[in-house]
């Protein structure tokens, strides 16, 4: 049987995540409904398994099943899923392709604006956050992080599951009131990018003394971290399979 792969966007407002739970609206659930008619009910699998909340512009999931006709299943798609969950493309693979287990590189967004006021129009994609936010410092908080690190401070932990990670980069930038932050690894642990978001502000407002994330680090110690930023700021943007770059924004500096 034929392997495909399925490039998909969503807005994870109205989902409990990606994967399917017991009587939650999720991504998985409503995509799996809409391909059944052509894959005969099969399992999705996915690259990133967002959070409730967590946004895609970059999804990448796969499944093997009967071959059928891929145009008419997008076509179809599309006027099922919209308008929270977008089909972009649908093709046959090789044989050995998995969304998950083939990945080499996913890269994430997060949005803040820092204002007063939340802007109704962007609110459902951004964290707005009051305080004065100090850019540089926020990107002091993230270059000890850049690296393969064990990042079990800034991760939920499981059991018999590592928390070793190498992080390619990750840069903040500000535009006016709008802070972004690009960041890219080879593969994350659960909640990592909210945990890294969410000090990079406690110190980007002096809650935090900068000189102490090291040693946050090197603690591996959940308790010492300052907890998640919110999910809705959190996009997955890029997937990298194979030789292919993982890629990142032009204004972002390099330094692994």
């Amino acid at each position: 049987m034929p392997t495909y792969r399925l490039d998909i966007a969503y807005d994870g407002s109205k989902f409990y995540g990606y994967a399917i739970q017991p009587n939650v609206p999720s991504v998985q659930g409503k995509l799996e409904n809409a391909l059944a008619p052509y894959t005969g009910g099969v399992k999705t699998h996915v690259a990133g398994r967002t959070d409730k909340g967590v946004h895609a512009s970059e999804q990448v999931v796969s499944f093997t099943c009967e071959e059928f006709d891929t145009g008419k299943a997008l076509r179809s798609l599309n006027s099922l899923l919209g308008p929270e969950i977008a089909a972009r493309s649908l093709e046959v693979v090789e044989d050995e392709f998995h969304a998950r287990f083939s990945a080499t590189g996913r890269a994430y967004r997060y949005r803040i604006r820092n204002a007063s006021v939340h802007d109704p129009l962007t609110a459902a994609s951004v964290w707005t956050y009051p305080a004065p936010l100090d850019v540089d410092l926020m990107n002091e908080t993230l270059e000890p992080l850049v690296g393969i690190h064990d990042f079990a401070a800034f991760c939920r932990r499981y059991e018999n599951v590592s928390t070793m990670r190498e992080v390619l980069w990750a840069q903040w930038r500000r535009a006016g009131d709008e802070l972004d932050l690009s960041i890219g690894a080879r593969s994350f642990c659960h909640q990592m990018v909210r945990s890294f978001v969410a000090l990079s502000v406690e110190v980007g407002c002096g809650l935090v003394d900068v000189a102490d994330v090291p040693g946050m680090l090197e603690s591996l110690d959940r308790a010492t971290t300052k907890g998640v930023a919110p999910a809705n700021g959190l996009v997955l943007v890029a997937v990298a399979y194979d030789e292919e770059p993982l890629p990142s924004p032009g204004w972002v500096t390099m330094t692994s």
